[in-house]
């Protein structure tokens, strides 16, 4: 199945699934890999179930939808508190379960020059914290903040997350 804002795939074929910038993709099989680029104040955030080699990840840039309902309408995975739920969602639809679920983050970071004024990637940042602890949600392994841009990847293969930062690939989970 597919859908606008997201892939949700249940195939064993193998591939590397890109999800871009405000986009998802919730994938079951061994031979798939998930990866996102540029992220900068953006998170990406990693889910993968051990049990069911169900996995997914999403590409969100800003904390609350609130601030525009129709584009969060159009594209629930450009906010946090919209993608997150969709991302979790989708996976439990292909059989992961919440307690067997490892959960990553990396991105967030502070790249803007606007002096400080935003501050996009310490909200988003904070409002992913708020909806795990809402939702009784660990994170396993983050890789955030700081001032640069980061590539995620993700093997449904044995749920390695890699993250590469400034041109070095370092692995985040299994730590």
């Amino acid at each position: 199945m597919t859908s606008m804002t997201g892939q949700v795939s249940s195939g064993t074929s193998p591939k590397a699934h890109v999800v871009g910038v405000a986009d998802y993709a919730v994938l079951r099989g061994p031979t798939n890999e998930i990866i996102t680029h540029a992220l900068g104040s953006c998170i990406g955030v990693t889910i993968f179930d051990p049990t069911t080699h169900v996995g997914g990840m999403l590409h969100f840039m800003l904390p609350d939808s609130k601030i525009n309902n129709d584009k969060a309408s159009d594209s629930p995975a450009m906010f946090a508190d919209t993608g997150i739920p969709l991302l979790f969602k989708h996976a439990y639809e292909l059989g992961a379960k919440k307690e067997n679920l490892i959960v990553c983050a990396a991105g967030g970071a502070e790249v803007l020059s606007d002096g400080g004024h935003f501050k996009i990637g310490s909200r988003n940042r904070t409002v992913l914290r708020k909806i795990f602890w809402k939702n009784n949600v660990l994170l396993s392994a983050d890789d955030t903040g700081g001032n640069n841009s980061r590539t995620l990847h993700l093997s449904l293969a044995d749920g390695t997350v890699t993250v590469r930062n400034r041109g070095k690939g370092e692995v985040l989970w299994p730590i």
